[in-house]
């Protein structure tokens, strides 16, 4: 009898961690990255007055 409760502990206790590591990849999947915009040309020409 023991050895079943045992048993039955271990299986739930992998099964959550599997459901807590899946449900973890998943949202890292659904993350939306985005990208800066690029900056205005307003800087390039500055530094080229500079240089001048």
């Amino acid at each position: 009898m023991v050895m079943f409760v045992v048993i039955v502990v271990c299986v739930v206790i992998t099964l959550l961690v599997l459901g807590l590591s899946i449900m973890t990849i998943n949202k890292g999947y659904a993350y939306k990255q985005t990208v800066d915009p690029l900056p205005k040309d307003d800087e390039g020409s500055n530094q080229k007055e500079r240089q001048e």
